[in-house]
């Protein structure tokens, strides 16, 4: 495994963990989540166009 796929593989379980549906984060709304969505976004497309 290369960490191109190892760091999408970690975003996106922290995606997961950070959704406000769980007990533990409904007080924090949608920012974390918001925040780790953007940044997977942006390890896509860098993978996509081949910067990374």
């Amino acid at each position: 495994m290369t960490l191109s796929t190892i760091l999408i593989i970690i975003l996106i379980l922290a995606l997961v963990g950070a959704f406000p549906a769980w007990p533990h984060s409904v007080k924090w709304g949608y920012g974390p989540s918001g925040v780790l969505g953007i940044l997977l976004i942006v390890v896509l497309v860098l993978l996509l166009t081949g910067r990374m």
